[in-house]
């Protein structure tokens, strides 16, 4: 069995940068979840207006079907996704089993993080919109919080850290079952 891993978080909190290490460290297929968003929602969120679910729901589908494709391979993957809602993280989830890695941290160290960002669409005027419809992971989702406090290198090894966790459990598991 694949595994499959969703770095989410609000906009600014590091999810490519995790996403990207994952990938180099412990080689999983990788794919930036904004690549899969449609022209109409760069443009949006570049003007500075927050994207609606309905804006949402065909990019979170297609991030769905890469890593159900993937699956196929039998291949791991690692995307990044804001994946805000617990909604969204169900539609993200379907049919591939799938572990949340969900980047947490202050509105004001994040808010300083995108500030310092440069040439990203992604304007740091929409951070308080992000933080409004944040639903965090709950007990019954499969997944982990990690603390974006420190240094971008220790956020990075408790990330790293919790997915080989996760993979692990996941190995043994399946051992178990065969």
């Amino acid at each position: 069995m694949s595994i499959h891993v969703v770095v989410m978080g609000v906009a600014g909190c590091g999810k490519s940068t995790v996403a990207e290490a994952i990938h180099e460290r412990l080689g999983y297929v990788y794919a930036e979840g904004d690549d899969f968003h449609p022209q109409a929602n760069i443009d949006k969120m570049s003007a500075g207006i927050p994207l609606t679910d309905e804006d949402r729901w065909p990019w979170l589908k297609v991030i769905n079907t890469w890593m159900v494709a993937r699956e196929a391979l039998d291949e791991n993957t690692v995307v990044s996704s804001s994946a805000l809602k617990r909604s969204y993280r169900e539609v993200l989830a379907q049919n591939v089993p799938t572990f949340f890695v969900h980047l947490t941290g202050s509105q004001e160290l994040i808010q300083q993080r995108l500030n310092e960002r440069k040439g990203h669409f992604m304007p740091p005027a929409l951070l308080p919109s992000q933080f409004a419809i944040l639903e965090p992971l709950q007990p019954d989702e499969n997944g982990v919080e990690v603390s974006i406090e420190g240094s971008v290198e220790e956020m990075v090894e408790r990330a790293v850290a919790a997915v080989n966790e996760y993979a692990a459990k996941v190995a043994s598991q399946s051992q178990q079952a065969e």
